[in-house]
């Protein structure tokens, strides 16, 4: 009993720390947003108003991304709360969360991809 409640602990560890990773990504494209905003007001060339319009783009799929993500993690918290001492804890807790785990590996691998490619942009934009 005592390894099932420390097993449930360690998958609630997780997803609470991804809830906050990705409350703190949102909030990170909000700032990009932002910057994007005083770059579009600055009236730069059709290059840079493409490259702005794409980043716009990619911010607003970005944060669908995490919307989704984050409900994942509440429902999969919701979901081990919902778990009692005679419930089985067998694989499928374990299964069940290793595609979120995948998701959010492969999630923030594009997201710190996306925030290079913007920092670059806004090195040369913002001179």
């Amino acid at each position: 009993m005592q390894t099932k409640v420390s097993h449930l602990s360690d998958l609630k560890f997780n997803l609470e720390t991804w809830k906050r990773e990705l409350r703190f990504h949102f909030d990170e494209m909000d700032t990009f947003e932002d910057k994007l905003e005083e770059i579009a007001a600055r009236e730069y060339n059709k290059d840079a108003s493409m490259q702005l319009e794409q980043f716009q783009n990619r911010i607003l799929i970005e944060k669908d991304a995490i919307s989704k993500l984050k409900h994942r993690c509440k429902n999969k918290i919701s979901n081990l709360n919902k778990v009692t001492f005679e419930t089985q804890l067998d694989m499928k807790y374990h299964s069940e969360h290793s595609p979120l785990m995948e998701d959010m590996r492969t999630y923030i691998k594009m997201h710190y991809e996306l925030k290079e490619e913007m920092m670059t942009f806004f090195l040369n934009w913002l001179e």
